[in-house]
């Protein structure tokens, strides 16, 4: 898989997701098999890359290239701006957001909202490719609804513009994140083009992965919601996708050990305060699927320190451990 000049590892790509993709979250994944990690979204408004939570999603230090830093916004001059100053940070590719479906970020005609002035996605497009030295990626949806389905002029303005990938989430904006995923519409817009286009959407195991690509004949995987809890899922995909063989499933003890790593990132990256506070869903998300897990997250969400957190992790995740040689012995 290449995007401009960056040739990545393998096919696998993890999603920007706003309060989820910062940057102790994409280190993980990367370390885990992702070979390319986009940034949260960041305002096309540069004058508010000061403030304490941009700021945060603009750090990059200490973290493996090639650099994606996704922007969003509706006015083309802006957006080229905006181009320019995460080039002149490090951003070593531009992503373009058009499918953040929030009505927070739609009723300012930003993200997928644009889909419906296809003059308008031609012109940030071009704006932003224009502006820049470095690949410009774009991410979309299949249409604004079920009725207005026009991923496939999407692609091919994208191609026109240089837009050197594209990245489809098989929904509309109005599906928001319900509903199976089209991969047909992907498959659709793969034929138009011949820039690489990566498959996004539902995409949550190694044989989901493989049925995906197959399916859309794309060239690479996105993959956002099931890397929450699970960043091993990259490494997993690709053995899969690989060599056509499972890895199993990781033990209690190596998710524990896992997740108090990342733990220590996220406190090392927020401070203690914060960081306790975006732990929390992370801790839920790695803990979900576990036995007892309802009453250990009420514990956790109670947990006010770092040492708190990591005592109450220790004891759950041991609990499990001897559960699972109960059950082997």
């Amino acid at each position: 898989m290449q995007i401009g000049t960056h040739q990545l590892r393998n096919q696998l790509i993890l999603a920007p997701m706003a309060g989820v993709t910062d940057r102790p979250f994409r280190q993980l994944c990367r370390a885990h098999g992702a070979a390319l990690a986009v940034s949260e979204m960041v305002s096309a408004d540069t004058s508010l890359y000061a403030s304490r939570k941009t700021s945060k999603r603009l750090d990059h230090r200490g973290e493996t290239g090639p650099i994606a830093v996704q922007i969003v916004g509706s006015d083309p001059a802006k957006m080229a701006q905006a181009a320019r100053v995460n080039v002149d940070r490090g951003a070593e590719i531009i992503d373009i957001n058009m499918g953040c479906p929030k009505k927070k970020v739609c009723k300012v005609a930003a993200g997928s909202a644009l889909l419906q002035d296809e003059r308008l996605v031609g012109r940030i497009l071009e704006a932003v490719v224009q502006a820049v030295e470095v690949p410009v990626t774009l991410k979309t949806r299949t249409g604004w609804d079920q009725e207005h389905r026009n991923v496939v002029r999407i692609a091919r303005l994208a191609e026109q513009a240089g837009i050197q990938a594209l990245a489809v989430h098989g929904r509309t904006r109005a599906c928001g994140f319900s509903g199976a995923a089209d991969y047909d519409s992907i498959r659709a817009a793969k034929a138009e083009i011949t820039i690489p286009v990566i498959a996004n959407g539902d995409i949550d195991s190694p044989r989901k992965a493989r049925a995906v690509l197959q399916a859309t004949g794309a060239d690479a995987l996105m993959i956002g919601r099931a890397a929450q809890g699970r960043p091993w899922i990259f490494s997993e995909i690709a053995q899969y996708l690989e060599r056509g063989s499972e890895l199993p499933p990781p033990t209690p003890d190596w998710i524990r050990e896992l997740l108090l790593s990342h733990l220590d990132n996220l406190y090392d990256f927020y401070g203690s305060e914060h960081g306790v506070r975006v732990a929390r869903k992370h801790i839920a998300w790695y803990s979900h699927a576990q036995r007892g897990s309802t009453e250990f997250r009420r514990q956790i969400n109670r947990a006010t320190t770092p040492q708190e957190q990591n005592r109450l992790i220790n004891d759950y995740f041991n609990s499990l451990s001897s559960i699972q040689e109960e059950q082997a012995a």
